[in-house]
This record gives C-alpha cells, structure tokens and sequence, in this order.
C-alpha cells in the first residue's frame, strides 16, 4: 500500500477514536461526519456547549485508552432498515443515511462503538500510535448557513513520534507566518468583517507593494503583445444568462440588483464576458489574430461565510486576467508561450518549485464532448512539447473548458494553486464570435482564459508566507530606513534621505535611542539600515546594516546607491 493510502487509513480511523472518546465522555453529543484530509482528519460534533481547553485534553486521554484497548476493527454491512436501527438516536446520521441510494450500508464498529462509514480503516485502534488535537473551529452543517453550528475538532497523528513532532513544528513554523498576523504586524493591509466579510482594506505600505506588483505586471504583458482592457464591475444579468454563468456559477454569485423596470444587474463574478463584449465591437480578422488581452479586473464572489480566510479566500478581489483569441494553428503556440511566461513571472518572486496538473472534463459542463477532447488534447500536447511534467486531474475542469493548473511549492512545502491555462471553445460558440480566415469567409475563434498570479489578494498572502514577511528589496514597501543616532543628527538623516530619493526611504524621528530603533526596523523587516550620527558626518562613510544580518560595512553614499541599485537589478 503507498504511503499517501496508508496515512489516509490511518487519519480516518484517528477520526473514528476521537468520535468514540466524545461519546463516551459526552453521550448527549450528535455525530456528524469525520473524514480525513489533506493532512490530518476531523470530525464534527453537535453540542450546545462549546468544547473548552480541558475539554480537548480529557478527550485526548480518552483517545489514548481506546488506542490501548486496542480494538479490532470490524466492516459491518446491513440493509437501509438496520441501519435506521443503529442510528435512531443520531438525527445527523440519519439524515445522511436518507441520502445514500444502495440499499446496503456499510458501518465500521471498534469495542461499543459503530459509526456509519465507507471507509477503509485499520485493522484495529492499536495501529495508531502517536496523535495530537490541533484545534476547534465552527462549521455550519453540510456548509449550509441556515443549518446546524457544528463543532469541528482537527487533529493529525503518524505511526512515528519523529513525524508528529515534525508536523507540530511545521504547523508553529505556519503560524508565526501566518499572512493575517504577519499582515497587522507590518501594516499592510486588514479586514473589517462587520463592514464587509471578505473584502481587503490596503494600507499604504500594502498598497504601495500592490502598485510595484501591478506595474511589474502590465510592464511584462506590454512587452509580451498584451494590451490592456478596464471593464465595468457590473452588467444586466442577461449578460450572465448568455454566458452561462446563471446556469453553471450561480452559488458563488451575488444576488442580482433590482434596479427597476424589470431590469436586474449583477456584480461581476468574472471579467471573461466583458473581454467577449470587445471582441464582438466590429469585425476581425485573421491577421490580427492573435488577440491578447490583459485586464487586471475586481470581481465579486459570494463565498460562504466559514470559508473566508484573510486574503487567501475573499469576496472582492483582483484577478490578473487574460484572454487570448486564437486560430486553430495558433492554439499550440499559444499555450507554450503562455507556460513560459507564467514561469518567468512565479521564478521573478522566489518561487522555483512547481507541480503542473492537467484538469479534464467535470460532470456538468457546456459544449459538445469533441471540442473538450480538441482542448484537452492540444493542452497536453503542448506540456509534453515543452517537457514538464505533469498529472492528471480528473474531472477537476471548469464548466466551459478543460485547463492547465501551476501549483507552487512555498518555503515550507506547500503547495498553492496559483496560475491556470484554460482552452475555451464553448464560450466563442455561444456568443458566436468570429474572424475573417484567409479564404474570406467567417470562422470561430478559439479563445483561452489564463490567470498568472491568481488574484492579486492571494497571492500577497501567499508571498508574505513564502518569504515570511521579507520581502525581497524590489518589492519592501520601505527599502532603507534611515536611523539617526539621537535628534542632533535629523538634519543629517533628512539630507541622506533626499540622496536616496530613487529608493523608497524613511527617516526614524523618533527620539528613541539607537537600539530600540535598530530592533523596530528589524521587526519592520526593513531590508537596509542606515545608520547616522557624529563619526557618520565626519568621515562621509555611513553604516549599513542589513535586515536579520547586522553591520555591512560603511560606505560614501555613491557606494551605497550602488547596493542598493544592485539589489534592485537582482
């Protein structure tokens, strides 16, 4: 059995002794489900009373007898009515259980207790050796709002005690980069949920790393034969009916927007229709194919409440969006270039690790099944030509079309869905694009949605985590902070400041002494310290400290610029 099966097994039987240890401790408790996850498992507990701290440690010790009691684990199979039965007293499980078609279920039973499951699971409870209760959150049953508030305790547990302490490090390495945290600390940006969930207050320092973003972005796309498109953030919902976002997308859309005379406008879940809108403004032809259009467009999604997650998970954000039409021969072409350049911009922000995936067909989708196999043929097509290696995500396609998905691997290994490659030849069909082909008569293009970086949001999240708040010297919203020794030398600093003036520069006013600024600059994560006092003057030479290394060196400010100009070249 691989490894990936293995720990699988293993988490959802950890998940099945943790429910048997709420059950005995707390027999009022409702079941509800306990699956394994990417790493670890839950399980979810209805209960009026919140689980305390001491509460967490009793269920863990509980957990530890019924690993020691090492019960045998049993495959139970029975009819619909027998199950009933069983789960008379569990209306969550019950409720599940009205929803499976099969006549026969299947149940998991270890000492008294029996949990309706598919499993699969160990051989018995003594198989898991070293577990740990990470957290309890909320989670609305089934993840529907208007339900339950469930109880959801995580945990992780491996066979070896050197891999759990392992993971625990990994999870306290994670929090003290976590971007939320790390985002107040150096007051880049916050969130204000009783004004709005999901929805991202950029502070000046954040903002003004956006802008460098941003700027870098349409300064690459320029080079690359983009150009640039500014849509609205709102359009009359039958807009949204044509493109078949009502239809396929509907959940994650806003309410529309009653705006009288039977008319309703809706907020924007995604730029694509309005970049078709464009396109169908006069008549093109095959010469000026390919088009490619980049927008860095805000749209709107309707999120569930339990899912949002600092800039990571958000109701607005901005989307680094493109969309090129094509001819049928220019398609492969297309693609690769597109590959190329999504590695030229993740490698530019430190990120060098990446896992590609090919996503195919889901169960509901638009089109005809011969133009998604022409879409997932030529996709793939193109990742064997340019010899990266990748796998298969089945299913995992959007409505309109099958894509290519760049996962990054940050510092600490995780990997982060960021830039997709979509071939779209539905969504041309149903707005019936067309081009003039060289024989003079009308063909339909064929069209790709591509993101790079995601959304703008995401991914400063993300590159907080990656780099832990250090930013690298080209995008630090302060580059050099300028530390005068005491007031005396403000002059002095001030004079610096405006040498410096091609760099983002601040000048310490405080009148604090020399360490104290020092240690603030360094938990600012300011990359470069200079440092300015009496001996400073005198010589022309400035001190020069670098964030987490300490004293460089000193240096006559040309040679300073001369660093700095080099980091930025870098």
């Amino acid at each position: 059995m691989e490894e990936k099966e293995y720990l699988k097994r293993y988490w959802h039987t950890t998940s099945h002794i943790l429910a048997q240890a709420v059950k005995r401790l707390f027999p009022e408790v409702k079941l509800g489900i306990g699956p394994p996850i990417e790493n670890g498992f839950y399980y979810d507990f209805y209960r009026e009373k919140p689980f305390t701290p001491e509460d967490i440690e009793r269920i863990e010790k509980e957990m530890r007898k019924i690993i020691e009691q090492n019960f045998k684990i049993e495959r139970i199979v029975v009819d619909k009515k027998e199950a009933e039965k069983i789960l008379k007293d569990e209306k969550f499980k019950l409720e599940i259980l009205s929803g499976i078609e099969d006549d026969k279920v299947s149940f998991y039973k270890q000492g008294e207790f029996i949990d309706l499951c598919e499993g699969p699971h160990l051989s018995s409870t003594g198989e898991v050796k070293y577990f740990k209760l990470l957290s309890v959150a909320s989670a609305y049953w089934r993840g529907d709002e208007k339900r339950e508030s469930m109880q959801r305790i995580y945990g992780i547990s491996f066979p070896t005690e050197e891999k759990l302490k392992e993971y625990l490090n990994f999870i306290e390495e994670a929090k003290k980069r976590d971007h939320r945290v790390l985002g107040k600390k150096l007051d880049l940006f916050s969130i204000h949920p009783e004004i709005g969930s999901g929805l991202i207050f950029w502070h000046p320092k954040g903002a003004i790393v956006r802008k460098i973003i941003e700027d870098f972005w349409k300064d690459v796309h320029l080079k690359n034969g983009y150009q640039l498109l500014y849509t609205p953030h709102i359009a009359d919902i039958s807009l949204w009916e044509k493109s078949g976002h009502l239809s396929f997308y509907k959940e994650y859309m806003f309410p529309p927007m009653d705006i009288g005379n039977g008319k309703f406008m809706q907020l924007k879940p995604m730029n694509c229709p309005f970049h078709i809108i464009i396109y169908n403004t006069k008549l093109i032809s095959y010469k000026e194919l390919p088009l490619r259009w980049a927008e860095l467009g805000t749209v709107y999604r309707l999120e569930k409440q339990g899912v949002l997650h600092g800039l990571l998970r958000v109701r607005g954000f901005t989307q680094d969006d493109a969309h090129i039409f094509c001819t049928p021969s220019q398609l492969k072409d297309e693609i690769k270039n597109l590959i190329d350049l999504v590695y030229f911009f993740l490698k530019k922000f430190g990120f060098n690790e990446f896992e590609v995936y090919l996503s195919t067909r889901p169960e509901k989708f638009v089109g005809s099944i011969e133009n998604w196999d022409r879409a997932i043929s030529e996709l793939e097509n193109a990742l064997k030509e340019k010899d990266i290696p990748y796998k298969i995500d089945p299913g995992e396609g959007v409505f309109y079309g099958p894509k290519i998905d760049i996962k990054i691997k940050d510092s600490l290994g995780r990997l982060w869905q960021c830039s997709t490659i979509q071939v779209d030849f539905n969504i041309p069909e149903r707005f019936q694009l067309k081009y003039i082909d060289e024989k003079g008569n009308f063909s339909q293009p064929i069209m790709i949605h591509r993101a790079i970086l995601g959304s703008i949001e995401r991914f400063f999240g993300i590159l907080i985590e990656h780099c832990n708040g250090n930013l690298p010297f080209w995008l630090a919203p302060v580059q050099i902070k300028i530390l005068p020794i005491s007031q005396k030398y403000i002059n002095f600093a001030m004079e610096i400041k405006e040498k410096l003036k091609d760099f983002r520069t601040e000048v310490d006013l405080k009148d604090e002494k020399i360490n104290k600024k020092i240690k603030e600059a360094e938990e600012e994560k300011i990359p470069y310290m200079v440092i300015v006092g009496e001996k400073e003057m005198k010589s022309g030479k400035l001190s020069l400290r670098k964030h987490g290394k300490g004293m460089v060196g000193e240096f006559e400010i040309e040679k300073l610029k001369e660093i700095f100009k080099k980091e930025m070249e870098e």
